[in-house]
């Protein structure tokens, strides 16, 4: 794998093992501590992923002119500093400062993400190029295991407040790590001087001229628009899922912990096997076979909440199913963009595709917190957040995959 690529995915497990000591709580923090209701809950969390979604577009337009690194740096610097505020926050339990920080952490997140899809797509290409945002996301679940178990640990024993400001530390560790080691992207380097070796690069379109190309790119935006479908049953596993184990199965932050370790774990164990056999094969199926895991996972817990019995068992065997599903969403979603994109717009197409399918996101836990608040008994709850993955098959497999180019469909 290439250099930059593999400090990369180190760089990502650092940053992820802050982040996941912290946020994947923050839904219960709001429920067991301050004591919201499951549609405010939803309707909070909602609100945090507005302004992200608002300006990640604009992130991708800026990737392309302003260059890569410099752009992921600043985000990553601004998403450590917000977490310490959160930790003060939580200290204060003043729910408005959370939410605005909570905001600008999601923020410096969502702008960061376009920058760094497009820095791994000026190194690779192809087959080597599904293959890179594999090693990076193997990498992001490395931090991301050992962050949620250590944060379910140290939650029980230490609170939000010391575990937040813990993160705040290791964040600005992985900043600077980052900072260190990789170099500036062939694009990058192009950016305003010659430089020996890379040829000189084309001026920047103007932003007008990007965003007529995305208007005019139907099959790209019918796929943004079947992936944000998709979103809204999807996202329930960051959010919903974990609310509803803790608060209404009972299952204690430990075991919690626990078992989103194990998806972690299950990642950097099975992504890149996954991600070798799906090589080859078209990215849309590969969606709609990860979808379909999706909705599997959330109608069994559905099953295990009617019958409650081994709720524990039935909860690991559930992250598993789901673990698998996003394994494979995660391949189409992170290389399909890049591949459909123009060589000149690939941090604008990142961007758009953020942002769209960041309307999935941001529906997620308004829909799961209106869901849970009707308290319907489990099968029925589970079985009316998978609806919205059903469109959004049909979509993809009826309208996208007839009309995308087979080699830039193909992983």
């Amino acid at each position: 794998m290439e250099r930059n690529v593999r400090w990369l995915g180190v760089g990502a497990a650092v940053r992820a093992g802050g982040l996941t000591l912290v946020l994947p709580y923050l839904a219960l923090y709001l429920r067991n501590v301050l004591d919201l209701g499951y549609v405010e809950i939803g309707l909070v969390l909602a609100v945090t992923g507005v302004i992200p979604l608002v300006l990640v577009p604009f992130a991708g337009l800026v990737t392309d002119r302003v260059g890569r690194r410099r752009v992921f740096l600043v985000c990553m610097t601004v998403e450590a500093l917000s977490i310490l505020l959160l930790a003060l926050a939580m200290h204060e339990r003043a729910l408005v400062t959370i939410v605005a920080v909570a905001t600008l952490t999601q923020t410096a997140g969502a702008l960061a993400g376009p920058a760094i899809s497009a820095y791994v797509a000026d190194f690779v290409s192809g087959s080597e190029r599904t293959l890179g945002y594999t090693y990076v996301r193997i990498g992001w679940n490395v931090g991301f295991t050992l962050g949620v178990l250590s944060g379910g640990s140290l939650i029980g024993f230490l609170g939000f407040v010391d575990t937040g400001l813990a993160a705040g530390g290791v964040l600005l560790a992985s900043t600077a790590f980052v900072a260190l080691v990789l170099e500036a992207s062939p694009f990058d380097l192009r950016r305003g001087r010659t430089v020996t070796g890379v040829p000189p690069r084309r001026p920047a379109p103007s932003i007008g001229d990007s965003l007529a190309v995305l208007a005019r790119d139907r099959v790209f935006l019918a796929l943004c628009a079947a992936v944000a479908l998709a979103t809204v049953t999807d996202a329930q596993w960051g959010i919903t899922f974990p609310l509803y184990v803790n608060t209404v199965l009972g299952v204690p932050y430990s075991w919690l912990g626990a078992g989103l370790a194990i998806n972690g774990l299950l990642v950097v164990v099975a992504q890149a096997p996954m991600t070798r056999a799906a090589t080859g094969h078209r990215h849309t199926s590969v969606f709609v076979l990860g979808t379909v895991l999706y909705m599997a996972g959330f109608l069994l817990l559905g099953a295990f909440g009617i019958a409650r019995v081994a709720v524990i068992a039935g909860f690991f065997a559930v992250v598993v199913v789901l673990t698998l599903g996003e394994n494979l969403t995660s391949i189409p979603t992170t290389t399909l963009p890049s591949n459909l994109a123009p060589a000149s717009e690939i941090g604008s197409y990142n961007g758009a595709f953020f942002a769209i399918t960041g309307v999935g996101q941001l529906l997620a836990p308004v829909v799961g917190g209106l869901v849970l608040a009707l308290a319907l008994d489990s099968l029925l709850t589970w079985g009316l957040l998978v609806v919205p993955a059903v469109p959004a098959l049909l979509l993809l497999t009826r309208y996208v995959t007839p009309r995308v180019e087979r080699t830039a469909n193909r992983a």
